[in-house]
């Protein structure tokens, strides 16, 4: 039995892509539009001994695996062919063929790429998986890449959470600019008010309400992202209305703030951890202020781990549920919800724009960063492109307020940002 015809036995259906081997074998329809070359006994291994989608991971990060009839900055046409498949336990000739291929060793499993982080999150105690320290570690190991890679994949904007499409076919930068506009309008800002945007990233949320007069405070966990927003701040004349600080949310004292702007943070805190978060969000406004809560979801509020390849390579910790959970906790904390909306389609155009960026620029990026990490990236977002646009994850916009002791907030009767 060859390679490939060890391969195509442990997929339930017929192969729907081109599958070759070092040994020579092939499987699959010939005139299949997209395939996959196992390179070396290596990459044989990785598939053998973390079968499904870490082991394919593994062997494509490494080089061990390469692909046909899609670039690696976006794999999304491969992804949509491989989607369908499903793979079966090998049976036991399988098994011993695989031995006699790859030897004794061949069956354990190669170190994983440095890419990968070890899997030390599921090894102790749930208490403390959102600690400080830990929080900050996992969130350093994502956004702390690169700067320069994440300006030629992101864009002028250097915004790494979902856009909002005025129309299906304006650029990234004006659905960036959107998305903030909206959010702006959602929490009714106006100049001389005072913003709390936690989980900053590289402060774009502040610039934009800087510029328009309100006094802003970001904290990030990232000190690149830190670095890389002060120095804009202090670029763009907004020192005097904006601050950054390289900061856990929780190390913020100030209160009194007239919103709260919560972009791509809750992903990181921790479904347990989601009463105490939306308490300190409570405690930081002053009566009437609002809470704008962006979140990528499940269309779901079952618990749902993440799955290897996302918790290793890209988002440690990371945790989603439905938006039933959000708005169950925010409720629970003492907020009143106004208005919840879903932006799924949105994060499918947006993830869809960075793979263009990544391509486009795939040389540098990969001089910057190595072409592992640029494979996962590349492998990632385009897999999370399939999935807002397979309603496997979805994204979220919840809008709360805080109550006086009476039940008021002084608000407008209808949506004030609504035309």
């Amino acid at each position: 039995m060859s390679i490939a015809d060890i391969v195509a036995s442990v997929v339930e259906h017929p192969l729907t892509v081109r599958v070759r081997a070092y040994d020579g074998s092939s499987a699959g329809p010939e005139d299949a539009g997209h395939g996959l070359s196992i390179e070396t006994p290596r990459g044989l291994s990785y598939l053998a001994t973390a079968p499904g989608d870490l082991g394919l991971a593994r062997a494509y990060v490494t080089g061990d695996l390469t692909v046909s009839g899609s670039h690696p900055g976006d794999p999304y046409s491969l992804l949509v062919a491989m989607s369908d498949l499903r793979f079966r336990r090998p049976t036991r000739a399988t098994v011993l063929q695989l031995s006699r291929l790859l030897g004794a060793r061949g069956l354990t499993p190669p170190p994983p790429p440095p890419q990968e982080a070890l899997p030390r999150w599921r090894r102790i105690a749930e208490g403390v998986r959102h600690s400080l320290t830990r929080d900050a570690d996992a969130i350093q190991r994502h956004y702390d890449v690169s700067n320069r890679f994440y300006e030629m994949v992101l864009g002028p904007s250097m915004t790494y959470t979902c856009a909002c499409y005025p129309s299906p076919d304006a650029t990234l930068e004006e659905a960036q600019e959107n998305k903030y506009r909206l959010v702006f309008d959602k929490l009714g800002l106006r100049p001389g008010d005072r913003l709390l945007d936690i989980g900053c990233g590289w402060g774009g949320m502040v610039r934009y309400a800087a510029r328009r007069g309100v006094s802003v405070l970001g904290v990030t966990l990232s000190r690149q992202q830190a670095l890389w927003a002060q120095k804009s701040i202090a670029d763009q004349g907004l020192a005097d209305h904006a601050e950054v600080r390289h900061a856990d949310y929780r190390d913020v004292t100030e209160t009194g703030f007239d919103a709260v702007s919560s972009i791509g943070l809750t992903e990181h805190v921790g479904v347990r951890n989601y009463p105490a978060y939306f308490g300190f969000v409570r405690e930081r406004l002053r009566t009437g202020g609002l809470l704008l809560n962006h979140c990528i979801t499940r269309p779901h509020n079952r618990r749902q781990e993440t799955g290897p390849f996302i918790d290793r390579y890209v988002f440690p910790d990371g945790e989603l549920t439905g938006s039933g959970r959000i708005i169950t906790e925010a409720q629970n904390s003492g907020l009143e919800v106004l208005h919840e909306e879903n932006l799924r389609p949105h994060y499918a155009l947006t993830l869809a724009a960075w793979c263009r960026n990544l391509v486009a620029h795939w040389d540098e990026c990969v001089a910057e960063v190595g072409e592992g990490t640029a494979r996962v990236w590349g492998l990632y977002m385009a897999g999370s492109r399939l999935g807002f646009e397979r309603d496997d994850v979805q994204l979220h916009h919840v809008l709360g307020v805080k109550l006086d002791e009476q039940g008021r907030h002084g608000l407008p009767l209808r949506p004030w940002w609504v035309a």
